[in-house]
């Protein structure tokens, strides 16, 4: 089996229950939304890199020694051969976050999900308008996620455009039903580091006020908007 590999590299995890916990991160290329404000087109709008076996991806994060493997995207749930790969790393003792939008699934059982639903605000204008809002939020999907691993439910949200969005995650995670609320991740679009502080302040009291957990983008503030971090 082979996959379209548009990344792999050493960091710290920026984000999630995990942040700070040195990671090998491999980012599969393509994706089957594509959220206005991406920040990684190069996975999703345009994906890249070469298309690669199975084996020889598994040889080269195994030979990092790491013991955190974050397999990432664009959508990862989308490649059957993401299968075989995250099997091979539990397998090795590796423990495994699948980064992923939960609108599609595949049959696994990771260390962690780490799941983030788009919200409206993600639909971009134009041909792919359509397509993207059908797609990017599959409950029934999500819930079999959280049903079978460990999750943790990450929503991008801007505050500047006013609380609105808290009222469509309040109204998703109705949806999925029984969850746990200290799982709910707020993260704050952004790509620079001024921007994130700012609209990370304006989330403390939402996130204070429902259980919620506050989710830094730790990568931004230590090496900016950059790739491979």
């Amino acid at each position: 089996m082979t996959l379209r590999i548009a990344e792999i590299f050493t960091s710290v995890q920026g984000e999630g229950q995990w942040m700070g916990v040195p990671s090998v991160f491999v980012r599969i290329s393509g994706c089957n939304l594509r959220c206005v404000w991406c920040d990684t087109p190069y996975a999703s709008w345009s994906p890249e890199g070469p298309v690669r076996e199975v084996s020889s991806v598994l040889e080269e994060v195994l030979a990092t020694g790491t013991n955190h493997v974050v397999v990432t995207g664009g959508e990862p749930m989308l490649f059957p051969g993401v299968v075989p790969l995250v099997g091979a790393l539990m397998d090795a003792g590796r423990v495994v976050t699948i980064e992923t939008a939960g609108t599609v699934d595949q049959p696994m059982t990771p260390s962690l999900f780490s799941i983030s639903p788009k919200l409206a605000h993600s639909t971009p204008p134009g041909e792919w308008s359509a397509k993207h809002e059908a797609a990017r939020w599959r409950p029934g999907v999500v819930r079999a996620m959280m049903d079978r691993a460990p999750y943790q439910l990450k929503f991008v949200v801007n505050p500047d455009a006013g609380l609105g969005d808290l009222d469509e995650i309040e109204g998703m995670l109705a949806e999925l039903g029984a969850h746990e609320p200290d799982r709910v991740m707020l993260m704050p679009e952004g790509r620079d580091g001024e921007t994130l502080r700012r609209r990370m302040q304006a989330l403390v009291a939402p996130c204070m006020e429902r259980g919620w957990r506050l989710c830094p983008r730790l990568q931004i503030d230590l090496f900016g908007d950059t790739r491979g971090t």
